[in-house]
């Protein structure tokens, strides 16, 4: 008999009976591929399955929501305070950024809780235990499995019922029933549908690694996010040793959470005051440079700037911006030269976030805006000052949430003065040791710090 094939979508998982450019469920562009399906059937039996009857919500026993500390301050707060009972967690990043490192440390860190079984299809024992020698790994309660086959891993989940499985990685596994290679739309579907079963019918903690795609998103159909608990990102830039974990989804949790690692000789080191490894360098005034306050997730971060503005040999000035959204740049230089009145226009405008951070919150607008400012006129910016604030395109400065969170950072590592929008200063109803000045508009908050 023919094998039957069919086209199915990577991002949303439609399936279709012939090619289609455009998916008509997610809209998306080239993401059919053909895949053949299974047409077994056992003697045309079906296993007669256990009926449910459904019951009252509130007959039920809630579980016990007791969480497993990961032994890291800074992952526990990702995860919303640690590991849950028969949770499923997919955790993404690029190769070689430290996925595998991270989760070996926590099987280390969770040692006298229970058995831990670390399944790989990637790697040999040999490896992992090169990788475990070098990260100083003390655990015997680690058993290693090389196997991709997801019956036999099933089997022996169910022999040892272990207190956390990793599954590394989630493309390499397959299973018999479905005839496609490894790595597949229906193969990873299939896969992910038999560890959630696993993990919820006997209440055993998952992690899960997934290979990512060249846009940075998790290989696989979309759906693979949604069945999980939990999505972890680990993001990094490849020249810089600093880690951040992002949480992307979090059922037991607050979404958009960070914790922050560096990447050492002896694996990935938690930073719970990245703040001041972020400004640490700031030890003389140039011009072009100033302090921002963001917030990450309920975090809040303080960050650097620095802006270089130079006269353009080109008839076309250039627009760069490192660390946060070109688009955004090019507005406010905009927003600038009309209601600033800086001769912008035939000056090229750099703008760089220090230590390869990644910040798109509108309230770094106002610290662009001072930093780019301080270049052109080339008046350096006093030490001690930190500014926040979104600008409208009036050359308003507008309303900035968790402006409290923001101002207690800044206090606590010894700022002195702090630029915020009026409206925020009207609402704050504790008092603070530096000196909150409010603007109203960009012209303002330059006068305020000698800019004008």
């Amino acid at each position: 008999m023919k094998a039957k094939t069919v086209f199915v979508c990577n991002e949303c998982g439609y399936e279709s009976a012939k090619w289609m450019g455009k998916c008509p469920a997610c809209n998306s562009w080239n993401t059919f591929f053909e895949e053949k399906i299974s047409t077994k059937t056992e003697g045309g039996k079906k296993e007669k399955k256990v009926e449910q009857v459904p019951k009252p919500l509130n007959t039920f026993v809630g579980k016990d929501a007791k969480r497993t500390s990961t032994g890291y301050q800074e992952l526990d707060r990702v995860l919303g305070g640690g590991l849950v009972k028969g949770s499923l967690v997919l955790v993404g990043g690029e190769p070689g950024i430290g996925k595998s490192t991270l989760i070996l440390q926590i099987c280390n860190k969770i040692k006298g809780e229970g058995k831990v079984l670390y399944v790989s299809g990637e790697e040999s024992a040999e490896q992992i235990k090169l990788r475990a020698d070098r990260l100083n790994i003390q655990n015997e309660d680690i058993l290693f499995l090389g196997e991709t086959d997801i019956d036999i891993i099933d089997e022996q989940i169910e022999s040892i019922m272990p207190k956390l499985v990793i599954i590394d990685s989630m493309q390499t596994m397959y299973s018999d029933e479905i005839s496609s290679a490894p790595g597949s739309v229906s193969q990873v579907r299939e896969i992910t549908a038999r560890i959630m079963k696993i993990c919820k019918s006997r209440q055993i903690t998952t992690i899960i690694i997934g290979h990512v795609t060249k846009d940075g998103n998790i290989a696989g159909p979309r759906v693979l996010e949604h069945m999980v608990d939990t999505v972890l990102y680990i993001e990094g830039e490849r020249y810089f040793s600093y880690r951040i974990v992002r949480s992307v989804k979090n059922r037991f949790g607050s979404t958009n959470e960070i914790g922050m690692f560096e990447m050492q000789e002896e694996g990935m080191v938690e930073i719970t005051n990245p703040s001041s490894i972020l400004i640490s360098e700031r030890d003389d005034n140039p011009s072009g440079s100033i302090v921002v306050a963001t917030i990450e997730g309920t975090r809040p971060l303080l960050v650097e700037l620095q802006a270089l503005v130079t006269q353009s040999v080109f008839g076309l000035p250039r627009r760069t911006a490192n660390g946060i959204d070109y688009n955004r740049l090019t507005l406010l230089v905009a927003v600038m030269e009309k209601r600033a009145g800086l001769g912008l226009g035939n000056q090229d405008v750099y703008l760089n976030v220090v230590g390869g951070m990644k910040v798109n919150e509108p309230a770094l607008d106002l610290g662009i805006i001072l930093a780019t400012a301080s270049s052109y006129k080339n008046v350096s910016i006093p030490k001690g000052i930190i500014a926040m604030g979104e600008v409208g395109l009036t050359g308003e400065v507008r309303t900035i949430n968790m402006i409290e969170k923001r101002i207690k950072e800044a206090e606590k590592l010894g700022f002195k003065k702090c630029i915020i929008p009026e409206n925020n200063k009207k609402l704050l109803k504790e008092t603070y040791k530096l000196d909150i000045i409010g603007v109203k508009n960009i012209n303002e908050a330059m006068k305020a710090i000698g800019l004008k």
